[in-house]
Parts: C-alpha cells; structure tokens; sequence
C-alpha cells in the first residue's frame, strides 16, 4: 500500500496479532499487516530489540513483555486497577463469582480487570479484550451513559446477536438504556451466553463523569439481580470515592 508512513506499518505489524493468533511467522504477519516481506522483516527486527516483539525458537513472533511494560502506564488503567482492586476483590469474597471492571474505548469496551471465580460460570473475556456495548452488562452502563452521537452511531449499526437473547433491536435497546439510566444499573441476561447473567453499575470521575462500569456474572439458573445490584453499586461507589482526590 503506497504513501504509508513507517509508524503506520509498525502499528499495523501490532495489529495483526489477536487472541485467536497470538503467534505469527514472518509471512503471516507481513501478510496481515498488508506489508512486503523485506519491510515486515525489517520492522519485526527493530520491534524485536526494543522488546515490543519476541521470537520463539520455532521462529514465531509473539507480543513482546516490553509492550505489556509501557501499556500499564496507560492512566485509565493502571489508576483504575489500582483504586478499584480493593473493591472488586472484596466483591469476588462475598460472591465467589466472576467479577469484571471495564471502559468504554470508542464504540467498544475493554476490560482493564477480571476476577474469575474457581467454580464460577465460564466467560467470554479476558483483561485487554474488546467486546461490543450492546450485550454485556458492563457494555450496558457505559453505551447508557456515553454521549449521545456514541449510542446513535451504536443504534445505528447492526447489532450483534450473540445469543437469541442478544437485543438487536434499537427501538427496544433504547428502552434498555433508559431503564439503565434510571436504576443506576444493568442486568444483562443470557445475552452474551445463556448460562449467564451479569449486573453492573457506574464508576463514576470526581467530577461525576461515567469512567468504567464494574459486574457481577453469575450462573443465570441461580440468578437473583435483586439481590446482586446492591452490592454491584456498593463496589462501584467504594471505587468512585477511591478516585477522589485526597486532601492532606
């Protein structure tokens, strides 16, 4: 692809790794990233002695520790994790389930943390994954509290049915989403996958802004929302007034 910058070719090397293809050879990464084999070889190098990639001995490039180092810097991240890993550990003690804390990044949430209960129902996420807003319980409270132009550009587009539970129509997602707005939490049920069900709450900036939504995701045949908000939002506001400036 002519007239593109060097970065652009690192990044996209970066970008061609995924859960599903963790390792690459050289010719898979050159192909993915859309860049001769000379320049991937070339770039895959110098990411190599930086340490953003490593080669294993069979020649397969994987993510290097080095990325990992630089990405935990990231405040929304690292600050987060750390005010919250109280909170959602105290939740995981009383629960024993799976408890998740995510962000908003665009049109799609990440997780930034995850506690997975030993006997706990399976999920789909993993910390530094991307999902979609619409299912998730977590995905519910941020897509409920974004901007406006975020949930029209979300509403507008097809809406992935992930189970047939999944709400894909927008008229009736938007019921949701009030709904949300209105109960300071989610309940998302079976729409991921339908052994589960998942309730979230707000974290919210000193200044009263969305930053991340925390969740509980249980076994959907044992679920008891009414039960599980409170202590969803309990965790949520202990990490809010975590992330409030403290005066000596």
């Amino acid at each position: 692809m002519p007239g593109r910058s060097v970065t652009s070719k690192v990044l996209a090397l970066l970008d061609a790794f995924t859960p599903s293809t963790p390792e690459l050879t050289l010719s898979e990464l050159a192909r993915r990233a859309g860049v001769s084999l000379p320049t991937a070889h070339r770039r895959a190098q110098e990411l190599v002695g930086w340490g953003a990639l490593e080669r294993a001995p069979d020649g397969r490039f994987h993510i290097g520790l080095r990325l990992w180092e630089v990405a935990s810097l990231a405040p929304r991240g690292l600050a987060l994790r750390e005010a919250a890993m109280p909170f959602l550990e105290d939740l995981y003690e009383v629960t024993h389930e799976n408890v998740q804390l995510a962000v908003r990044e665009g049109l799609e949430l990440v997780f930034v943390e995850r506690i997975a209960g030993r006997r706990a129902v399976p999920v789909l996420t993993r910390v530094g994954g991307r999902f979609a807003l619409h299912a998730t319980g977590v995905g519910l409270v941020l897509l409920a509290t974004a901007p406006a132009e975020v949930q029209e550009e979300v509403l507008a587009a097809p809406l992935h049915a992930y189970t047939e539970k999944t709400i894909t129509d927008p008229v009736r997602l938007r019921e949701v989403l009030a709904g949300v707005r209105k109960s300071g939490h989610s309940v998302s049920d079976g729409q991921v996958t339908l052994d589960a069900l998942s309730v979230a709450a707000p974290v919210r900036s000193p200044e009263g802004h969305v930053l991340a939504a925390v969740s509980l995701v249980v076994r959907a045949d044992t679920a008891q929302p009414a039960a599980l908000a409170p202590l969803v939002k309990a965790a949520a506001r202990g990490i809010t007034r975590a992330l409030e400036p403290r005066h000596p």
